[in-house]
């Protein structure tokens, strides 16, 4: 259980502290620049220090990936398998890939990427696989993979200080592995997660320009730093020239296509006042203010409950033209009942005939010597 701090603020009433330290936030940056050119040198002054203090300045060499995919399953409109990847060497991602089953002949198919929050088994998850299968049978390929240290990814425990370093270069080799793919879109290619899963979608879109429409829920906020090691366990957030927020590093992906979800009972409720105007300024600069939105659900909480995932739907539905007529219901929402709900054990990657190789590295510490015999952070010393 990941507890953050900001919960008990609201459980409790107390909402002033966080409310100013937003509002403060925002109007300090917006003091740092006047025009694009000026918004773009901040951009790549924060984008470098994120990695810097991440330990990816430069990034690893990148290795094979050594894919391994098994266990594939035709259901309802579309097929999933089960997916293992060698970010690097002797340190393994998991997860699930989720295909449409009769994609339209001739076209190349658009692909998403599904960081999950910080929930239990996240991604074996009913409403997990009920918004990936729908996203399939839309017609988007997408990948839901597992935080480390949750799922079955357990060689590194999630509170290892260097977690925020392994889960962006993982989120990053999960592009990799997904443009890889034969008849895929490298233009049309999507992110999508809540909570946790959104402060990877809005760190890997910021810093990967191959993420061309991201679509982070219920975590974009200028006075909440995530409460977790693999969000705020790293010092990203300031450096050399820059002080920054969640808020700032979503408006990073500008001019790129953006969905942003918000609710009215977390972290989030002030994003229609405060956070969007402020991202919108951004998009305003590259003259792209039409192309990001944000979906605010005034009575939800925080969840990946369905009003999310429709919002979801329809952004992708339109960003990346996709025919979703014989899904649409009578009230305009996209139709999910075609879902096969799995068994976790069905979605495991690791099992009797696929066992965990013998080549995955034992723990935290020799996962970060194997990012560094690989380079990652040689210009990082020393910050």
């Amino acid at each position: 259980m990941i507890v953050r701090i900001p919960d008990k603020w609201y459980i409790f009433g107390i909402e002033l502290p966080y409310r100013r330290t937003g509002e403060q936030n925002l109007k300090k940056i917006n003091n740092t620049y006047r025009n694009l050119v000026e918004w773009q040198a901040r951009r790549q002054t924060i984008r470098e220090g994120i990695l810097k203090h991440a330990g990816l300045f430069p990034l690893p060499k990148r290795t094979p990936l050594n894919v391994v995919t098994h266990g594939l399953r035709e259901l309802n409109g579309y097929a999933v398998e089960n997916v293992i990847f060698e970010s690097v060497p002797g340190f393994f991602v998991s997860g699930n890939l989720y295909r449409p089953l009769h994609p339209p002949e001739n076209e190349l198919i658009p692909v998403i990427s599904r960081p999950h929050g910080h929930k239990k088994n996240a991604r074996f998850q009913p409403e997990y696989q009920t918004m990936n299968a729908t996203l399939a049978r839309m017609g988007a390929m997408n990948f839901i993979y597992d935080m480390v240290g949750f799922g079955e990814n357990q060689q590194v425990p999630h509170n290892y200080p260097r977690v925020l370093m392994f889960q962006i270069w993982n989120s990053m080799r999960v592009l990799d592995f997904l443009v890889g793919l034969d008849g895929v879109d490298a233009t049309r290619v999507g992110m999508t997660g809540e909570s946790g899963g959104g402060t990877q979608t809005f760190l890997c879109s910021a810093l990967d320009n191959r993420v061309t429409a991201p679509a982070p829920l219920i975590q974009v906020s200028s006075g909440f730093f995530g409460g977790c090691t693999c969000e705020s366990g790293m010092p990203i957030y300031k450096g050399q020239g820059y002080k920054t927020n969640f808020a700032e590093i979503a408006a990073l992906a500008a001019p790129r296509p953006q969905l942003i979800v918000s609710d009215g009972n977390d972290w989030t409720r002030m994003v229609p006042k405060r956070e969007f105007p402020f991202i919108k300024s951004v998009y305003r600069l590259h003259g792209a203010e039409n192309k990001v939105e944000n979906v605010h659900l005034q009575n939800d909480v925080h969840d990946l409950k369905e009003n999310k995932r429709q919002a979801v739907y329809k952004f992708y539905a339109k960003t990346f033209g996709l025919d979703v007529s014989a899904m649409t219901l009578s009230d305009g929402s996209i139709d999910e009942s075609a879902t096969v709900i799995e068994p976790e054990e069905v979605l495991h990657v690791y099992t009797e005939e696929y066992p965990r190789p013998q080549s995955a590295l034992k723990d935290g510490d020799a996962v970060l010597d194997r990012f560094r015999e690989l380079g990652a952070g040689k210009r990082s010393e020393g910050i």
